[in-house]
């Protein structure tokens, strides 16, 4: 397995020592009055200017946890560490990326019939706590159970429940997969499979696991017909009847459990509909009063509509319009969040990246690092959600890596592990993103990408800055025109995995190495 990088000092020189120059193609970069002085950007937090409250940072145990929750307790015990952890060692480098939402896939039962499910890999199929004769195994589903069980004495916050399927039992074509692009479930089933759901989240929580959501539909706009993973796609009005069955049975157990809607396969079926007539417009058809798919007045409806970011993060500029475009659909919603709740790199992205080839390294961290940057301040989510949390499989969709065997192997961390613990390890539940101009304006260049979010107390600031470019960038960063306080210094970049840095701050500027992702930790 890879080993950490146990600490690392970076120096930031004083400015006019000969530093290589960076230039920034934003609008707002300041002229350069002496072509013999580097450009130093003039980044500045805005205390008085905020945004959306941060709920949480997440993965999915989707699929491999069901094997590695059962390999030797050392191995899984240092993965899960590495996921959930909100510690330091000795010299300050956090032991782990420290998620605050843990995704459990509650299986439909293909793992129970086998080769005969119709998917071929094993890694795909789920086991059901749902047994065919109606009664529950909760001893089903036990790698998963052992990774949530991990993720609660870790400290993460939330857990949230979701199924690619409804049972075998009760699907139309007998499998956990759909035909023809039709619906899997059966009308007559909403109550059946609302009451399972139900079942499960009081399951779990007699198990000792605190369910706070469930989503009970995920990425309805697919076909799901190919055998390649559990899953079924549903139209608007399925889903709004869905919802209404879940509920009624969560009240019925007097269950707390928030129901996530929608999981959108694209951002875009969020308000337009695209190419899915009756599948997209997902925020009015389920949150304008005028709606006859409306659910927005349901008991146990959560504060959020979320969507997945696949096949929107390029070319950069269309990234970023369609991103305002769910700002925008929102913006008429009264109190509901935008929840980014699932993302790897998939495709080939424009030319930018292709989402084939397992890489450990930085080049898919920086990716990664613009969608969240971009989906934080542009589409302003208030939850990012990452896909799978271990992957044992040869593309871009891992946090951390494994063999592909299921009862013991290797892992290996991954850049983009780091890359989300810029993100969630430091801005934790309850942070407030803030107003962040760069030369005095807030548009921003795709090579350099600033953000920054305060404590709910105010007692602390938090400033990610991602340069993605070749050259290292200067940078003065304030707060409300001030200098910043004793602040601390975390890096992600080729050599280095969230590493403890060390400033010198007599020029009061900091030298952002080139094609890195760091933290800065201060006091307002």
């Amino acid at each position: 397995m890879k080993k950490r990088n146990k600490h690392w000092q970076i120096y930031a020189w004083l400015i006019g020592l000969g530093m290589i120059v960076f230039s920034c193609n934003s609008e707002g970069r300041e002229k350069q009055a002496d072509p013999e002085k580097p450009v130093v950007l003039k980044i500045n937090a805005n205390t008085s200017i905020t945004y959306q409250t941060i709920e949480h940072f997440g993965a999915s145990d989707a699929w491999s946890c069901q094997f590695v929750g059962l390999w030797p307790e050392e191995k899984k015990r240092a993965i899960a560490e590495l996921l959930f952890s909100q510690q330091n060692d000795e010299t300050g480098q956090p032991k782990g990326i420290g998620l605050s939402l843990w995704r459990f896939n509650i299986g439909a039962g293909s793992a129970e019939q086998g080769e005969q499910s119709g998917i071929g890999d094993e890694w795909r199929r789920a086991q059901s706590f749902l047994n065919s004769d109606g009664t529950y195994d909760w001893d089903k589903q036990a790698g998963q159970v052992w990774f949530a069980r991990a993720a609660q004495e870790f400290g993460v916050e939330h857990l949230l429940v979701f199924p690619n399927s409804p049972p075998v039992h009760m699907t139309r074509t007998g499998k956990a997969y759909a035909e023809n692009g039709q619906s899997n479930l059966d009308f007559e089933h909403y109550d059946d499979f609302g009451e399972y759901l139900a079942n499960v989240v009081k399951g779990l929580e007699d198990k000792g696991l605190k369910v706070d959501y469930v989503s009970p539909v995920n990425e309805p706009q697919w076909d799901w017909s190919d055998g390649g993973q559990e899953g079924t796609p549903f139209w608007n009005n399925e889903i709004a009847g869905i919802a209404k069955a879940l509920n009624t049975a969560l009240e019925a157990k007097n269950l707390e459990t928030k129901m996530d809607i929608a999981e959108a396969g694209k951002i875009n079926y969020l308000y337009e509909q695209a190419d899915k007539e009756g599948r997209g417009e997902q925020i009015h058809d389920f949150f304008d009063t005028s709606s006859k798919n409306y659910i927005g007045d349901l008991n146990h409806m959560g504060n959020a509509i979320s969507g997945h970011s696949y096949f929107t993060t390029s070319p950069y500029e269309a990234a970023v319009q369609q991103r305002g475009q769910v700002k925008a659909a929102l913006e008429g919603v009264e109190s509901r969040n935008y929840w980014m709740s699932e993302y790897c790199i998939l495709g080939d992205n424009a030319g930018e990246i292709n989402g084939s080839g397992r890489d450990l390294g930085i080049d898919p961290a920086l990716y990664m690092a613009r969608v969240i940057h971009n989906d934080l301040t542009v589409a302003n989510a208030s939850a990012w959600h990452w896909w799978l949390g271990v992957s044992p499989y040869d593309y871009k969709d891992g946090l951390v890596y494994i063999d592909y065997q299921k009862e013991d192997g290797n892992y290996y961390e991954s850049k983009m592990l780091w890359t989300l613990g810029n993100y969630s390890y430091f801005i934790r539940p309850g942070y407030r993103r803030l107003e962040v101009t760069i030369g005095g304006i807030s548009n921003q260049s795709r090579d350099l990408l600033v953000s920054a979010y305060l404590s709910p107390e105010g007692r602390e600031l938090v400033y990610v800055l991602i340069n993605s470019a070749n050259k290292m960038v200067d940078a003065e960063l304030s707060i409300d025109g001030a200098a910043l306080d004793d602040p601390k210094f975390y890096i992600t970049s080729k050599d280095m995995d969230l590493a403890p840095a060390v400033l010198d701050q007599q020029a009061g500027s900091l030298s952002v190495p080139a094609r890195s992702i760091i933290t800065v930790v201060t006091k307002p």
